[in-house]
């Protein structure tokens, strides 16, 4: 039996396939903590180190977790077309300071279908002139997609960087109708 202490310290993990590839989800009792692009191999491996580093516990590999089971279902209707909008607790312990309130501001203002300018995000959070930062902030977003870092945009009209890739990027905006489909 377990200890009473013991959920709150464990740190449970899956992939999921998805159409921008393998996403690995993990979770712990506050909430989804983590989502990792291209999940496979040592792209994995390198997340489940610095999770386990990061929270001072093995991630354990269990895709029939209470804890992230309605994460699976949410990401899955997702990608499916059927889900607009992410409705998961949040575990906001692997990100801190103006990252965390750029997040907070993008995952509650930012809604499905739309993009924001990086500038214009950082405005949003009382900082108008931390357009880069916002861009610093959006590479460290543990928690792409479901916080949906993929929105926010260049001033110009540029797609801007992205940490999955800007391919990854595009497609996950043209599934919410921003872009058009990919040709190929």
């Amino acid at each position: 039996m377990d200890s009473p202490g013991q959920d709150a310290e464990r740190v449970v993990w899956t992939v999921v396939g998805t159409d921008i590839g393998p996403l690995l989800l993990a979770a712990t009792s506050e909430g989804l903590v983590n989502v990792v692009f291209h999940a496979t191999g040592a792209t994995r491996d390198r997340a489940l180190e610095r999770l386990a580093a990061r929270l001072g516990t093995e991630p354990v590999e269990a895709p029939d977790s209470p804890l992230l089971a309605e994460a699976i279902r949410q990401v899955e209707a997702y990608f499916a077309g059927r889900r607009r909008d992410f409705e998961l607790p949040l575990d906001w312990s692997l990100i801190s300071g103006f990252n965390r309130q750029v997040l907070r501001e993008l995952a509650s203002g930012v809604p499905y279908g739309q993009v924001v300018g990086y500038g214009d995000l950082a405005g949003r959070v009382g900082q108008p002139g931390a357009a880069q930062a916002v861009g610093t902030a959006m590479g460290a977003n543990p928690l792409p997609v479901v916080v949906p870092c993929h929105r926010v945009v260049e001033s110009h009209g540029g797609i801007g960087g992205f940490g999955g890739g800007v391919d990854t990027k595009r497609r996950l905006l043209a599934l919410e109708g921003v872009l058009p489909e990919p040709l190929f």
